[in-house]
């Protein structure tokens, strides 16, 4: 089977979305994953948003940004029908190799806890659960 990697572009927005529902992926079209919020983070300097294609259909997606010091992967999703072939693995490949060119030598994810499918893709790729650290967030612009 043969995935093509891109960077997200703006006309992949709605594909984009599409896959995101089909696995299950929260997303928010009316906050931080509206077409135009995306498109601004896409073109920071510290980031790097793949999608994985497949006879030119969006099958994956994977959102990698860092601050310097600590690179975040975020967004990972699959098509169901194209799960248990790697692809996830792939993506988190893609993400930790960017991560590398920019010298970022922490590599960290923020999984929601029922997410079972995430937990599994990460820890086959030696992330390890930190079980004492807490996620704290402030809205002050309201709900992203």
């Amino acid at each position: 089977m043969d995935i093509v990697f891109k960077k997200y572009v703006d006309e992949d927005h709605e594909n984009l979305i599409a896959l995101w529902e089909k696995s299950g992926l929260p997303y928010k079209l009316d906050g931080r994953d509206a077409k135009e919020i995306i498109k601004k983070q896409s073109i920071l300097e510290n980031t790097c948003f793949y999608v994985a294609l497949f006879d030119g259909k969006i099958i994956g997606s994977v959102f990698a940004t860092h601050d310097g010091r600590k690179g975040w992967v975020n967004r990972l999703a699959v098509d169901p029908d194209f799960g248990r072939r790697g692809i996830a693995q792939l993506l988190i490949e893609k993400a930790e190799a960017w991560f590398k060119e920019k010298e970022i030598k922490v590599y960290a994810c923020l999984i929601d806890e029922d997410n079972e499918w995430s937990k599994k893709a990460f820890m086959k790729k030696g992330y390890v659960k930190k079980g004492h650290i807490k996620y704290f967030v402030k809205k002050p612009w309201g709900e992203v």
